[in-house]
């Protein structure tokens, strides 16, 4: 099976009164590209893991290769564009990171398998991905969030006391052995010789802590944010290189939390189920404390028509058919192990659940002694806490491209109108949807390639209507979503 069985022809889908827009061809006849006010020499990519090219919860190489940055770069070749390059693993490490792919479809639900990496470094203690070190011209490290462009080690692993929090494997792979530098002064130094950039940083500022259920990581604060947006604005623009941001989109439209939610609905409500009981936060690291709890009525759970305001992530799969059931504490001893290497030595599996109150020997999901982990929910009140840091991030963007004069990618704008609408693509059409959309990969959080190249697009129209130049757009087509098994 293959992604073309979801391929549908503009009228039909007009028939089937999905109303999504009309056909728009993409690709123009007697198209005569030009550079507009831009010198696009040397074109230099700012960012986390979307710049890199990550997907399917993990990067390697063919991600790397269909990144958007690769494709924005393909195209300004025709505008006097230069070479472009990326620290792509090379031969025999192709699967870079590991990954995972889909293997099958089981009662309609995806059925995944993971495959190893086979670059290096998984952990602090494992051995490093091969170095790449020269000068590079993409710049995306996944993980890295804003708050950390001007931590001193970064990608240094030698650092003592390491602090696993602080150390990025993605970095240290374009950093040379023992070197302290940070982020920003890598990005100062590749800004020297740069004549165009594009800047996506911010969006792991928000992602950590809503993908965590507001139970780990954390909001970074509109001040620091604003000041490590301008610090880096202002080296990538300090040698009159032009250039484009892009906004943070609301992640709460992403498949990782809109997926869930409607099985788990329509599921409880089928069992004659009023509700669940979750916990809510971080998780309780002092005895005597007890750990919130929050009941959420069914009817309150978002489904597929976007009715209801709490969000089940992605990962609280595997967990929904245990909902009900005693005696099970699978969903909280794999709370533990992700949590243990951030918990002293001396908390165990049963201190752990002793101080978070809970009895794994009670109905799992429906009492408050054997709740749903925080992990796995998303509630209104952490939403409101993501949507009102995203507002305040995006004005910080915007407002320092306004005053630099610099492009704007709004995608928070364009992923909102995908999720409520839908995208055509010269007469293909595609979701917002998990697996069928087409444009987010098997994490439910990063693009497939044809996701990469959409973004592309939507940065050349952005780059064509601040500059006056005529950048030709990629063919979204020409790119895959996700891999169905063969």
């Amino acid at each position: 099976m293959t992604t073309s069985l979801f391929r549908k022809c503009a009228p039909v889908v007009a028939l089937m009164g999905l109303g999504l827009t009309a056909c728009q061809p993409d690709i123009e006849d007697d198209f005569t590209p030009s550079a507009g006010s831009v010198d696009f020499t040397r074109y230099i990519a700012v960012g986390n893991s979307l710049t890199a090219g990550f997907q399917d919860n993990g990067l390697y190489l063919e991600g790397q290769q269909k990144s958007y940055p690769a494709l924005l770069a393909e195209q300004f070749r025709a505008v006097g564009g230069g070479e472009f390059v990326q620290p792509l693993f090379p031969a025999g490490q192709e699967n870079g990171s590991g990954y995972v792919r889909l293997v099958g479809i089981t009662n309609g639900s995806p059925v995944t398998a993971n495959v190893p990496g086979n670059a290096g470094r998984v952990a602090p203690t494992s051995a490093p991905y091969t170095k790449f070190t020269a000068a590079i011209n993409n710049l995306g490290v996944p993980g890295i969030r804003l708050s950390d462009i001007e931590t001193a080690g970064f990608g240094n692993v030698r650092t003592t006391p390491l602090n696993a929090n602080t150390f990025n494997p993605y970095f240290e792979r374009i950093t040379p052995d023992g070197s302290n530098q940070t982020y920003l002064q890598r990005v100062a130094t590749e800004a020297t010789t740069a004549t165009f950039f594009t800047n996506w940083l911010g969006n792991n500022d928000v992602l950590g802590f809503a993908t965590a259920g507001g139970a780990a990581s954390s909001l970074t604060t509109p001040a620091n944010f604003t000041d490590k947006n301008n610090k880096v604005v202002d080296a990538l623009t300090a040698g009159g290189a032009k250039g484009l941001v892009a906004t943070i989109p609301d992640v709460t439209n992403i498949p990782f939390f809109t997926t869930v939610g409607p099985v788990l609905r329509a599921t409880l409500t089928a069992r004659n189920v009023a509700g669940v009981v979750i916990t809510t936060g971080g998780f309780n690291t002092t005895p005597g404390m007890s750990a919130t709890r929050r009941s959420i009525a069914t009817t309150t759970i978002r489904d597929a028509s976007g009715n209801g305001n709490q969000l089940f992530t992605l990962t609280a799969s595997p967990y929904l058919p245990l909902i009900g059931v005693p005696n099970n504490g699978r969903a909280w001893r794999d709370v533990f192990n992700q949590a243990r290497p951030s918990l002293p030595p001396i908390v165990t599996l049963g201190l752990f659940l002793a101080l978070q109150g809970v009895d794994t020997t009670k109905q799992f999901g429906i009492t408050a002694e054997n709740p749903i982990p925080s992990t796995l929910v998303l509630d209104d009140t952490e939403q409101t806490q993501v949507r009102n840091a995203t507002t305040a991030f995006n004005t910080a963007i915007t407002n320092k491209a306004n005053e630099k004069g610099l492009a704007i990618f709004d995608s928070n704008t364009f992923f909102s109108g995908v999720a409520q609408r839908g995208l055509v693509t010269n007469g293909v059409s595609n979701t917002a949807s998990f697996v069928s959309g087409n444009l987010f990969s098997l994490d439910g959080v990063h693009p497939t390639p044809r996701g990469y190249a959409v973004i592309a697009n939507e940065m050349i129209k952005a780059i064509n209507a601040k500059y006056g130049s005529r950048i030709a757009q990629v063919n979204p087509n020409n790119y895959r979503g996700v891999q169905f098994p063969r």
